[in-house]
């Protein structure tokens, strides 16, 4: 951004670097396609002349549509590739073009739903580090959902809104970066820098017991109420009132207008809301949640930018606002914008990231690719939205039903909440469960309905109506979260995003076919997240028959005389090759990347292919799914397990059999296949690449070989897994037995 005022040049708010290795990248795919289709060739000349044994028939077959699959999954990939950038913003220059009276309001959006699987202490840590921004304080204003509707949360926030007094300043006074109370008083920095830390962390530690004993009472009693207006906001939670059945709980815990921290200064607004709940009534998971919050946020702030936070995903850098600023404020940049997203990052990871939980291909290496066409989508989280960009396309504005909804509603401030009854009862209205009944809200406003994932299917559809996004990724990490520190919540994580991602696919705005249409490349690259599930599908194939046939002393690969065998050979090495190369420029290490792919086999035997599953039951109206919270909570031997760096079995769940199975069958078949070798069997040159798959796959079935066999803690491999998979494994050979001896 440069301009002139006064003969004086304006600095630029944020720069636009190409990514060098584009043009390799161009090359390397044209080379790429071109053994793909030899491939696709080379299967099609398989079925139609080889054997007619029915075995090799069913398994060239599925070799065939596998890697057809595969073919598609690297096209859609390309489009990361095409022209990824890299940015950067300056916010020291921010107020030498924008004086910090002219910033624009900000809300942010925190959503929690269960006091015991996120707890409702994390949940304040967030909303104080947000609270506590290098922003104007009359411009900020927090809202939590409460889709419990616990008193416990609720009472929480209570004891917060008394701490943030003393914490707030406190951040100021000594500029901390790390304004997320537990993680400032777990680090080393707060017992070496401030004499008065001492004193602010002991308020902090007893907010902290006052909150944890009422999470463990289950309950707020009398002796924890300490006024009448607190006894008065408690009273809703009547003997009727249940987490599916209860009416609008809004709470306005501070108020900027009237609300003061122990210098004088005003707080930002707090306010708790759990919206009406009836079980006759869908109320759309988290999209929904934040539907009511940007209704209700519009009748008391109306801020025109909105951040969406989840509620572990505290802040990690109090100038964030005002990297976004760098982007709204930017004449090249404002127009079309709808938001700036943050990467995901979490803390507390293994080591090496033993579950991939860094995503950075996710969140990292394929923004940097969307960034350079229409920007990256939206991942749920660390997302600072443009209000305006929620009500309909950049050139068509659709109204609410109601004006105080309208995105240029400009609310009176003159008048307290706690003043305006009106107020409140109209937020109290908009937040009720029937309230979107004949309206255009989850369809044409607001966060969109339709799939389990609604920031990936919201991100879609705004870029298909014509808004832009934008990547920002400082080098110090704006957000800080909590990633799952047991395998098989992982696992359930990716199955809910697996089905949502699917509901798109296979969608009216299916990317394909719609989205493609509309944004040309972009929507390729939607195309590879919502058909990311059928990973399962070339993996599933490739983790079993080509095992089955080895141990059946069946060849079906190239021999490694042939042409094919080099083919086969390039495709491996050059897709993992390129995958290993882009994941160590982006700061990677190769351990982390091999845990990383690794993470990518196991979720295709689990919770892809138990996902796809669940879709395709629910399509035929068999089963219906629902919405499972991740639980944020761990104990210690969860933890000790975590930080050891192996993976935790310990529940046991129907999506580690399919994985047993995989283990198993390729132990068997390669030890079988490495006897026929040294025995000098006659069609040991045709097993070579069947050695390999199957080594390669045990190689990555290590942590489950030690699950099954070696270890004695709570982590290892339940036995009823291993006995079902073992008869699994032993009736797949059997099969294979038979129809490979068939006529």
């Amino acid at each position: 951004m440069r301009g002139k005022s006064s003969g004086t040049e304006i600095p630029p708010l944020n720069t636009t670097e190409p990514i060098r290795r584009t043009a390799l990248n161009r090359v390397f795919a044209v080379v790429y396609t071109c053994a793909i289709f030899a491939l696709l060739y080379h299967h099609v000349e398989t079925l139609t002349i080889r054997s007619r044994n029915p075995f090799v028939l069913v398994v060239s077959f599925c070799l065939l549509l596998s890697d057809v699959i595969l073919a598609l999954m690297w096209a859609t990939t390309q489009a990361f590739r095409m022209r990824p950038i890299h940015r950067r913003e300056f916010p020291g220059n921010l107020q030498k073009v924008v004086r910090p009276r002219e910033f624009p309001a900000l809300d942010v959006f925190i959503c929690t739903a269960d006091p015991f699987k996120e707890p409702p202490l994390s949940v304040v840590n967030t909303a104080l580090s947000v609270m506590a921004y290098d922003y104007p304080t009359e411009k900020l204003s927090v809202y939590v959902s409460d889709d419990g509707g616990s008193a416990l949360t609720l009472f929480a926030f209570m004891e917060a809104a008394k701490f943030a007094a003393h914490w707030l300043p406190f951040c100021k006074k000594f500029n901390l970066m790390e304004r997320n109370p537990h993680a400032y008083f777990s680090s080393s920095s707060s017992t070496s820098t401030h004499a008065c830390c001492s004193e602010i962390k002991m308020m902090y530690e007893s907010m902290k017991v006052k909150v944890e004993h009422v999470v463990e009472s289950g309950k707020v009693g009398d002796e924890n109420i300490t006024g009448d207006r607190e006894r008065e906001a408690f009273s809703k939670w009547t003997d009727d009132f249940t987490r599916h059945e209860h009416p609008t709980v809004i709470q306005v815990l501070l108020e900027t207008s009237k609300d003061r921290d122990i210098t004088g200064h005003f707080m930002p607004n707090l306010v708790y809301i759990s919206r009406e709940k009836s079980k006759t009534s869908p109320h759309r998971f988290k999209a929904g949640a934040l539907n009511v919050l940007l209704r209700v946020s519009a009748i008391m702030t109306n801020a025109p930018m909105v951040l969406t936070l989840d509620c572990d995903m505290s802040s990690n850098d109090p100038q964030t606002p005002l990297r976004v600023l760098c982007y709204i404020s930017d004449p090249a940049t404002r127009p079309n914008l709808s938001f700036v997203q943050f990467p995901q990052r979490f803390r507390g990871l293994s080591k090496n990231d033993i579950y991939a939980s860094e995503f950075k291909r996710l969140f990292l290496i394929n923004f940097l690719g969307m960034d350079g066409l229409k920007g990256p989508n939206h991942v749920g989280t660390g997302a600072f939205f443009c209000r305006r960009s929620l009500f309909g396309s950049p050139s068509t504005l659709i109204s609410p039903e109601i004006p105080q909804l309208h995105p240029n509603h400009v609310v009176d401030k003159d008048k307290p909440i706690h003043e305006s009854p009106a107020m409140l009862s109209l937020a109290h209205h908009v937040a009720g469960c029937n309230y979107e009944n004949q309206t255009k809200w989850g369809s044409k406003m607001g966060i969109r309905y339709g799939s389990l994932v609604e920031d990936y299917y919201t991100g879609y559809l705004l870029h298909c109506e014509g808004w832009r996004s934008i990547f920002c990724n400082p080098d110090r990490p704006a957000f800080y979260g909590d990633a799952p520190t047991t395998l098989v919540d992982l696992l359930n994580q990716h199955k809910r995003w697996a089905i949502g991602l699917l509901e798109v696919a296979f969608s009216r705005y299916c990317p394909i076919t719609f989205g493609i249409r509309t944004m040309g490349l972009m929507g390729l690259a939607y195309a590879h997240y919502s058909f990311w599930p059928i990973w399962s599908i070339p993996i599933m194939v490739y983790a079993f028959l080509p095992q089955l046939a080895l141990a059946s002393g069946i060849s079906i690969f190239p021999k490694i005389s042939e042409p094919g065998f080099l083919l086969y050979l390039f495709l491996f090495l050059g897709a993992y090759g390129q995958d290993c190369l882009d994941f160590l420029l982006e700061g990677g290490t190769f351990r982390k990347w091999w845990n990383d792919q690794r993470i990518w086999l196991i979720r295709g035997l689990s919770c892809h292919l138990f996902g796809t599953l669940e879709y395709l039951l629910k399509s035929l109206g068999i089963s219906a799914f629902g919405f499972n919270v991740t639980s944020k909570v761990v104990d210690d031997e969860q933890s000790k397990i975590y930080s050891q760096e192996m993976l935790d079995f310990g529940v046991p769940s129907p999506m580690f059999v399919t994985l047993a199975v995989a283990a198993i069958v390729n132990f068997f078949s390669f030890s079988f296949g490495f006897l026929q070798m040294i025995c000098g069997s006659e069609y040991n040159e045709g097993l070579p690449l069947q050695m390999l798959l199957a080594g390669f796959i045990m190689l990555n079935c290590w942590p489950v070989y030690e699950a099954m066999v070696l270890r004695t803690d709570k982590g290892k491999m339940p036995t009823k897994v291993t006995i079902v998979a073992a008869f699994i494994a032993w009736t797949l050979y059997a099969a294979a037995f038979h129809l490979s001896f068939s006529k």
